[in-house]
Order: structure tokens, then C-alpha cells, then sequence
């Protein structure tokens, strides 16, 4: 009897653990390069309606022509793993092989490039929610994760961004307040029933979540607050192209051709004490191109970028990060600068496939946090994109739903 006990709680522990685990996004290591993850849209942020199909893509610069494997999971709300069973979200099965790869061709680095497409042959999404597709290697070891999300249009959801009411923050934050139309569709309490999490430039990290609604008017939730729902505006990204290998753009200073091309960026500035100028960005995107060949995931090529921002007492011996969609958002040690001594500057070269790419700056304090805008400065002004995503769960279901999707932007910000 009490073996018995003794195994009902390990089964009990090991299967809280493993449901209670918040599932955040892994990144690769340093021989998987340009992961791009997309689903109708442009935006490298799959939000698909079930049955749409997405595709993951992403190079291996070690060219031996590895064998990868896909898993898929299905979350709830707050990313931990869903309590349903895989034959309760997928039709068919995951753990499969990814059989679509190519090697590049007449590149100076050579890599392999893979791609998947989900649903495929093998596999298909029976429900909505939150996913987190895994790559794994031919060991069983995890090498990177990305999320998607899939809905269905039961709701409509209509937003606009204002300005903030706190004067305290009325040049540096936008507030994103928006209605829940659930005609057609029945909730019976919402605020048990309903969450949304709103989602600034398709970056995870900074997403608001447990908003309530303010309060109903018949069908529809209303969602007019102001610092609940409010955002640092933050700055336009910064960007370069490399898509000619051999031209010098405005952003390029120079090129050098040794063991692979050298692109050096002109040496950034900073932009907290200017003022706001529009500069149109894709809110830290990258889009991979080149003229040097038509098969953009085959015949790309990669260059060393050299990025310099000057040395400020502001910054001291903080650590000062270059991020952007290209390593999802990510402090490593890869793109961590150091000091050079010679130039004053912050400096750090990263590999990277030709293209157009946003990326910007960030700080790590000394104690640890996080300052995503001290280098690039706070304005009501930025064009900024809000995804606003709404979950269900209804009583007794097993799982969050998605219903319905919103998408607002600052461009035409108001009072």
C-alpha cells in the first residue's frame, strides 16, 4: 500500500511539473542562422485561422545536412503546457524528420537551408490556442522554439492607441484601448470567461496579460483604461541593407572582402535627448533578399556585420546588447559589445544573411535590468503595431480557445 502511495505522488509531481512549466521561446545555437518563422502575413509572427498553413525556415551553417525533427505543443493562456493529449490537437503525428532541405550554392559560406510547413502530410491542428513548435536534433536535444498562435473569427475585436492621460508620461507612452463584440457568440460571465493579452511589435516579452473588462454595454466589452493597457512608445527602429554585397548604402560606411564580405555600419547615435524623427521601420523585422542570385533561401549570402555605438557615462560598464527579430529579441553573449579602447566605442561583429534588417540597442544594468529605450529614447510618436489576441475558456473546458484577433496601430495616435 504504501509503494503504491509512494508511486501515485511521483506520477502526481512529475505530471504538475510538466504542466505548470511556463514554455518561453529557446533560441538556436550559434550554427543555426536566420530563422524565419511566418504564416499569411509578412509579419514573422504566425497568427493563422485553423487550416491556414504557416512555414518555418532556417539555415545550418555547418552544411553537413543534419537531420532535424519538429515537435508540436499545445499551451493554455499563460504558456504552460494544455492539459489535452496530443491526439486532442493534432490529426496525425508530430516527432517527424524535416525532409525539405537544400544546400546553398556559389555562397562563400556554405549552409544548409530547411524549411517546414505546417499542416503537411503528416500533421494537422484539430484546435485553437497557443502552440510552441520545438527543433530537435538527430540526438534528441532541443536546439531552438518559436511560438505561434491559431484562432478562430468568433468576436470582433475594434481598437485605437491614444496618448496617456498621466502627464507623467503623456510624450513617452501609448495606451492601447479597444471593444470585444461578442454578438453571435455566447459569454455568459466574461470576466471569468474572457482574457486577452496585448501583444506590442509581436514581441512576447513586454505582453500585457489579466486584463478584465472595464465593463459591458449588451454583447460588447469595453477596454478603455490608461496605465493598464499602456505601452513605452520606445523609437524607430534603426535598419541597414545588405542586399547588394558590394555597395555602401546610408547606413553601410564601408565594405571588405576576406574570409567572407565585411559590412561596417556607420556608428549609431543616441537618441534619447533628440527629436522624434518619422523614420518608417518594420518594428524590428528582418526580410532576407539579395541581387546576387534569384533563390533567396539558397543564394544569400552571409557577411560579418560590424556594429559601433560610442562610449557614454550614461552607460558606464553596463552591458549593451544589438537585438532585433534576427535573434529574437535575445541578450547572449554572441551579441553582447565590448569596449574598444582604440575607438571609444562599444563594438561586436554578428554573421548574417543579406537582407534588410531593424535592430536597435539595448542595456543591461548593472543590477540586472533591463533598459530597452535608454539608448534610443521614449516617443508618443513611434509607430508601433498592438496585437490583441482573445481566449476563451468556458466551464468545465479542458483548454484556452482563441476567438477572435484585433490589430491596432500608433500611426494615427490621438488625445
Amino acid at each position: 500500500m504504501k509503494r503504491f502511495t509512494y508511486i501515485l505522488l511521483l506520477l502526481s509531481f512529475v505530471a504538475t511539473s510538466s504542466f505548470g512549466q511556463v514554455l518561453e521561446e529557446v533560441n538556436p545555437p550559434n550554427n543555426i542562422k536566420t530563422v524565419v518563422f511566418k504564416g499569411p502575413t509578412e509579419d514573422q509572427f504566425p497568427v493563422v485561422q485553423l487550416g491556414e498553413s504557416m512555414t518555418l525556415e532556417f539555415d545550418d551553417l555547418t552544411a553537413n545536412e543534419q537531420d532535424y525533427y519538429y515537435k508540436i505543443i499545445h499551451c493554455d493562456y499563460d504558456w504552460t503546457p494544455s492539459q489535452l493529449l496530443k491526439s486532442q490537437y493534432l490529426s496525425g503525428s508530430d516527432n517527424q524528420r524535416i525532409i525539405d532541405y537544400e544546400n546553398s550554392y556559389t555562397t562563400l559560406q556554405p549552409y544548409s537551408n530547411y524549411r517546414l510547413t505546417i499542416p503537411n502530410e503528416n500533421v494537422k491542428l484539430k484546435v485553437t490556442g497557443n502552440y510552441i513548435l520545438e527543433i530537435y536534433n538527430s540526438y534528441g536535444d532541443l536546439q531552438f522554439s518559436r511560438r505561434f498562435v491559431v484562432f478562430r473569427d468568433a468576436v470582433s475585436v475594434a481598437g485605437t492607441v491614444k496618448r496617456s492621460r498621466d502627464f507623467n508620461f503623456i510624450n513617452t507612452k501609448q495606451v492601447v484601448q479597444f471593444n470585444i463584440n461578442t454578438a453571435g457568440f455566447n459569454v455568459v460571465n466574461p470576466k471569468k470567461e474572457v482574457k486577452v493579452a496585448i501583444i506590442q511589435n509581436h514581441q512576447w516579452p513586454s505582453a500585457l496579460y489579466n486584463i478584465k473588462p472595464q465593463f459591458t454595454i449588451g454583447r460588447e466589452l469595453v477596454y478603455k483604461y490608461n496605465e493598464e493597457t499602456s505601452f513605452f512608445g520606445g523609437n524607430e527602429y534603426l535598419n541597414f541593407d545588405t542586399k547588394d554585397l558590394r555597395s555602401p548604402t546610408f547606413a553601410i560606411s564601408n565594405i571588405a572582402m576576406r574570409d567572407v564580405y565585411h559590412h561596417y555600419l556607420f556608428s549609431s547615435e543616441y537618441r534619447y535627448d533628440k527629436e522624434y524623427t518619422y523614420f518608417p521601420d518594420i518594428n524590428g523585422d528582418f526580410v532576407v533578399r539579395t541581387l546576387q542570385g534569384e533563390d533567396v533561401s539558397r543564394e544569400a549570402e552571409y557577411s560579418k556585420v560590424h556594429f559601433s555605438l560610442p562610449y557614454s557615462n550614461m552607460i558606464g560598464l553596463d552591458n549593451v546588447y544589438v537585438i532585433g527579430k534576427f535573434n529574437n529579441y535575445a541578450l547572449e553573449e554572441e551579441n553582447k559589445m565590448t569596449f574598444n579602447e582604440e575607438t571609444g566605442k562599444f563594438e561586436t561583429t554578428l554573421i548574417m544573411k543579406q537582407g534588410f534588417y531593424n535592430y536597435k540597442y539595448v542595456v543591461q544594468k548593472e543590477d540586472g535590468t533591463i533598459e530597452p529605450n535608454l539608448v534610443s529614447g521614449n516617443f508618443h510618436f513611434t509607430e508601433n503595431n498592438y496585437l490583441i489576441l482573445v481566449y476563451y475558456r468556458d466551464f468545465g473546458d479542458m483548454y484556452d480557445s482563441i476567438i477572435g484577433i484585433g490589430s491596432v496601430n500608433s500611426r494615427n495616435i490621438s488625445n
